[in-house]
C-alpha cells in the first residue's frame, strides 16, 4: 500500500499521487510573528516535518515551503501594546521560532517567505480577481475585498454552502458588501504606522491575511501544487478563502488539504483567550528536546495532543527505553544505520495517513524483541532489530547518535562512559574470581548509585543506563 492520506476537502483518506512524478509540493501555513511560540506551533511544524521525512525515505524529493506573516493586524496592534517597532517585533519573534523549531529537530524548509517580501506578487493576484469580476474596491478607501456571492463554489473546503458559512469576525465593516466578503487589501488608516503600508492601483496599504499565502504558495510551487498544510483552526475562515480566492483566479491550488489536531491542555483546548498557553521555551525548559519531540509526536497528527502533568514523564520513560536498547547495541558492535531496513508494520503504520502512535508501537515491540534476543545470548538477532530500530526512529526525527541533539546523548559520550564501566566491571570480576564480595557488591552499588544497571549474563556481565 503506498501513502494515503486524509484530505479534509474529500475529508476521507486519498491515495497520494504526486502531480509531478517523483516529487512533492507541499505548502504549509508557518507563523504568524505576532508573540512568542507555544506549543502548538511546535506540535503542527512537527506534523510536517515528519511528513517530509516519511516521502523522502520513500524516494521522493520534497519542496517544503512554509511562510512567515510578519504583516498582520495582530503584528500591528501587540507592537503598539509594548511601544515597539512592528517589524522589531516580527524579526524578534521569528528568531524566537526558529530557536525553538531547531531546538525539537525540525528541519528549515527549503523556502520560508515572509508576506513583506512578496508584496508585489499579492497585487498582481489582487488585480487578476479585480479583472475577473470576483473583487471589488470600496470607495476611496483603498480597501479591496473578495465577493463571495461572485464565487458559486465558496464554502468547498468545509462543506458549507454560502448561506451557511459564517462571516469571519475578524473582518472589517467597512464598505463590505456582503457580510462573507473578506478584505484583500487594507487600506492605510490613520494611526497605523507608514512603514506597515505598500503603494496600490487602489491605494496604499497593505494585504489581507488570506491572500498572502495564495500569493506566497503560487510563486514557489505553482498554479497547483501537491499538498495544503497547517492547523484545524486554519481551515475556516483563512484556509477557506485561500481556497476561493486561489481558484476564482484560475488556479488549480491545492490538490490535497491536511490539517494537525489542536492542543489540550488539562483537558481544556489551549488558546489565548483561555489563559492557558504553554509556550515553547517552557516545555524545553523541563525535558530534553528529543523527549519533547517524542511527545509531542506521539499523538496521531489529526487528534487532539493532550499535555498533562505527567505527560513529559511519561514520554521520558518511553524514549529511555529506545536508547537504552540502542546503547546497548552500541556496546556490542552497533548497527550499521546505511544497511538497515524498515519492518513492513512500521511501513504500513507510517503509509495509513502518517500513523506514528500505530509506528511507535513497531518501535517498541522491535525494542522487546530485541532486548529477549540480548537476554537469551543471541547477539546476531539483537543487532538485528537494533538496526530496525535505528532506521525507524531515524526517519520520525528521534535518532539519538544524530549530532543535533548534542553530546549528552552521543555515542562519544557513550563511548566515554563505557571506558569508565568497562574498568570497574573487570575490578568486580577480579573480585568475584577472589571471592571478595564486599568489594564486588561495593562496585556494584557505586554504579547502581550513578544509574548504571548491571546484568549478569552467561556471556558476562552487561550495562546499561537504568531509566
Amino acid at each position: 500500500m503506498g501513502l494515503r492520506l486524509f484530505d479534509t476537502r474529500a475529508h476521507e483518506l486519498v491515495d497520494f499521487v504526486p502531480l509531478v512524478a517523483g516529487r512533492v509540493g507541499l505548502y504549509v501555513c508557518g507563523p504568524t510573528v505576532q508573540s512568542s511560540p507555544h506549543i502548538g506551533h511546535l506540535r503542527s511544524a512537527l506534523a510536517y516535518d515528519v511528513l517530509t521525512r516519511w516521502c523522502e525515505a520513500q524516494g521522493l524529493v520534497v519542496t517544503l515551503v512554509r511562510n512567515v506573516t510578519d504583516i498582520d493586524d495582530k503584528v500591528l496592534v501587540n507592537a503598539a501594546a509594548g511601544g515597539e517597532d512592528w517589524r522589531a517585533l516580527a524579526q524578534r519573534s521569528e528568531r524566537e521560532f526558529h530557536h525553538v523549531y531547531a531546538a525539537i529537530g525540525i528541519r528549515p524548509p527549503d523556502h520560508e517567505p515572509r508576506a513583506t517580501g512578496h508584496i508585489t506578487q499579492m497585487i498582481t493576484l489582487i488585480a487578476e480577481l479585480l479583472e475577473r469580476g470576483h473583487a471589488y474596491v470600496v470607495g476611496d478607501t483603498g480597501d479591496v475585498y473578495f465577493d463571495t456571492e461572485s464565487f458559486a463554489a465558496y464554502g468547498a473546503l468545509t462543506n458549507q454552502s454560502g448561506e451557511e458559512t459564517v462571516p469571519d469576525a475578524a473582518t472589517e465593516e467597512r464598505g463590505k458588501r456582503g457580510p462573507r466578503d473578506f478584505a484583500l487589501w487594507k487600506g492605510h488608516k490613520d494611526g497605523e504606522p507608514t512603514s506597515a503600508s505598500w503603494p496600490a492601483p487602489w491605494g496604499a496599504g497593505r494585504p489581507g491575511w488570506h491572500i498572502e499565502c495564495s500569493a506566497m504558495a503560487a510563486d514557489y510551487l505553482g498554479p497547483q501544487f501537491d499538498i495544503h498544510g497547517g492547523g484545524l483552526d486554519l481551515r475556516f475562515p483563512h484556509h477557506e478563502n485561500e481556497l476561493a480566492q486561489s481558484n476564482a483566479a484560475g488556479h488549480g491550488f491545492a490538490r490535497i488539504w491536511l490539517h494537525n489536531g489542536l492542543v489540550s491542555v488539562g483537558g481544556q483546548k489551549m488558546s489565548k483567550s483561555a489563559g492557558n498557553s504553554l509556550f515553547a521555551a517552557d516545555l524545553l525548559g523541563q525535558a530534553r528536546p528529543i523527549v519533547v519531540r517524542y511527545l509531542l509526536g506521539s499523538a496521531h497528527y489529526r487528534s487532539t495532543l493532550e499535555v498533562h502533568a505527567d505527560a513529559l514523564a511519561e514520554a521520558a520513560a518511553a524514549f529511555e527505553r529506545i536508547e537504552s536498547f540502542l546503547e546497548r547495541c552500541e556496546r556490542s558492535g552497533g548497527v550499521d544505520l546505511k544497511s538497515a531496513t524498515l519492518p513492513d508494520e512500521f511501513v504500513r503504520a507510517m503509509n495509513d495517513d502518517l500513523s506514528v502512535p500505530m509506528a511507535l508501537a513497531v518501535i517498541h515491540e522491535t525494542v522487546r524483541a530485541g532486548n529477549s534476543a540480548w537476554d537469551a545470548g543471541d547477539t546476531r538477532v539483537a543487532l538485528e532489530r537494533g538496526s530496525e530500530v535505528l532506521a525507524m526512529v531515524d526517519v520520525l526525527g528521534l535518532n539519538p547518535r544524530d549530532p543535533i541533539w548534542g553530546a549528552p546523548t552521543s555515542s562519544q559520550a557513550h563511548e566515554a562512559l563505557g571506558v569508565l564501566v568497562h574498568r570497574l566491571l573487570a575490578e568486580r570480576e577480579a573480585a568475584r574470581a577472589a571471592k571478595d564480595f564486599a568489594t564486588s557488591d561495593r562496585v556494584r552499588d557505586d554504579l547502581g548509585a550513578a544509574g548504571i544497571l548491571i546484568e549478569d549474563t552467561s556471556h558476562g556481565p552487561q550495562w546499561s543506563i537504568n531509566g
